[in-house]
């Protein structure tokens, strides 16, 4: 693989989305965003997000990994797709602190960069898989829903907390998750706001195998390198196929998920949850 340690573009050489995807990996080495980095071993391109300490999701890195899904879609030389946080978390999901300070006026154009992100990665006509280190929280687990197969290390701790201050899902989390795990399942974890352990995932379908921390990743790589191997023509077809029987377009599904999401930014409720995260408390919701 390509180091980020060695021959690569620049955040400076490549600082804008725009860049990121006409530049892409048609040079044999890291490109680079400010949040988002694409790495190319061989046929296998890795889609880094590195944003420290947590991988927090904001508009920025919405529009980097937005850019990356269509730069490695686009890229004949590229078969297959790893998405990765690195070794110690995944996406621990929105910057709370900036959300908190927005309103609906605000928060509806970041909302949509990161739906639009998850479609983009979801649209890549090659298999996809998340490594997921730690914490894949709100938008984090998001994204890893958005891709075909989720890899999960043994402490990865997956989740839809949003309930918890105040809101719901908004990038698709309401539109993806009972796809994969059913409608049952989806409104306990969506409605109790929980994380579920790698071990309980798998249980449940959420994720597609448990792996040691250590092996999160060079299992997808692997795994990947299969998948890079066999016909990327018909991959693309089956997951087209495979789109269509569980329901075919998500779009009706998730204009009506930013529908009711943006709104409750006008709510107390949201206002107090968080207020009480930030403050690190339990939240005294009124429901209004």
């Amino acid at each position: 693989m390509t180091s980020v340690l060695g021959s690569r573009l620049t955040a400076r050489e490549c600082s804008s989305p725009l860049q990121m995807q006409e530049s892409a990996v048609c040079e044999d080495r890291a490109v680079m965003g400010e949040f988002v980095r694409i790495e190319r071993d061989g046929a296998v391109a890795t889609i880094r997000l590195d944003r420290p300490p947590a991988n927090a999701i904001s508009r920025p890195v919405s529009l980097e990994l937005s850019a990356a899904a269509k730069a490695v879609g686009s890229d004949d030389r590229v078969r297959a797709i790893v998405v990765w946080g690195g070794e110690r978390i995944f996406a621990a999901g929105a910057d709370i602190k900036a959300m908190a300070a927005s309103g609906p006026e605000w928060v509806g154009p970041d909302v949509a960069a990161l739906e639009t992100a998850c479609r983009d990665l979801e649209a890549v006509p090659k298999p996809s898989i998340a490594a997921i280190n730690g914490f894949a929280l709100g938008g984090g687990c998001e994204i890893a829903l958005a891709c075909d197969f989720r890899y999960a290390a043994q402490d990865a701790q997956l989740g839809l907390p949003e309930i918890r201050l105040g809101i719901i899902p908004g990038a698709g989390g309401t539109q993806r998750l009972p796809r994969l795990i059913g409608l049952a399942k989806a409104r306990d974890m969506i409605f109790t706001g929980r994380h579920v352990g790698a071990d309980e995932a798998l249980e449940i379908g959420l994720v597609d195998r448990m792996v040691s921390p250590s092996e999160a990743y060079p299992t997808a790589l692997e795994e990947a390198r299969k998948f890079a191997g066999g016909p990327t023509v018909a991959f693309a077809a089956a997951k087209r196929a495979l789109g269509a029987a569980v329901g075919g377009d998500l779009a009706p599904g998730l204009e009506v998920e930013r529908e009711v999401f943006v709104p409750l930014f006008s709510t107390h409720d949201q206002e107090e949850g968080m207020r009480a995260f930030l403050e690190k408390r339990e939240p005294r919701f009124e429901g209004r």
